[in-house]
């Protein structure tokens, strides 16, 4: 896996690449008059790819400040939870039940949150191919398939 940066030249070139692939699942939302549009899904990505480079920083900072016999070992899937449960917080106000009728809207919207701050997660890991895929596979879902599904129904 390639290594995570601790330059800031390099953490602001990854935030805005991150603000950039998140934000065009953001673009298509924001065109088909949803909630939670460009700036929402730019903001989610460069943010999520910004804390996870901080926590990079903050962990090497602390190696190399503190004795070895007084370290603590690290769980970087935490950081990775954290971040889930902040997003979901953000996409759940974004869902709405129909009043007198058992239908939601804007489901698919606040998905697509979850999946801008994977992408901001793997542009922070240095996963650019990775992050690339998902930005067309979330526009492929949400445009082909969301036409098919209109279409079925």
């Amino acid at each position: 896996m390639p290594e995570i940066p601790t330059d800031q030249w390099a953490i602001m070139w990854r935030v805005a690449l991150a603000a950039v692939l998140a934000g065009l699942p953001g673009l298509e939302r924001e065109f088909r008059k949803k909630p939670a549009g460009f700036r929402t899904h730019m903001i989610i990505g460069a943010s999520c790819a910004l804390l996870v480079l901080l926590g990079s920083v903050l962990l090497q900072h602390y190696s190399q400040t503190v004795p070895a016999s007084e370290q603590i070992r690290t769980d970087p899937l935490r950081l990775f939870e954290a971040i889930v449960v902040g997003v979901s917080f953000i996409g759940a106000g974004t869902i709405l039940k129909v009043e007198g009728s058992m239908r939601i809207r804007f489901l698919t919207t606040a998905a697509s949150l979850l999946f801008a701050a994977a992408i901001g997660i793997s542009v922070a890991l240095s996963l650019f191919y990775l992050a690339v895929f998902e930005c067309v596979l979330i526009l492929v879902i949400n445009q082909v398939l969301g036409r098919l599904e209109k279409e079925m129904s």
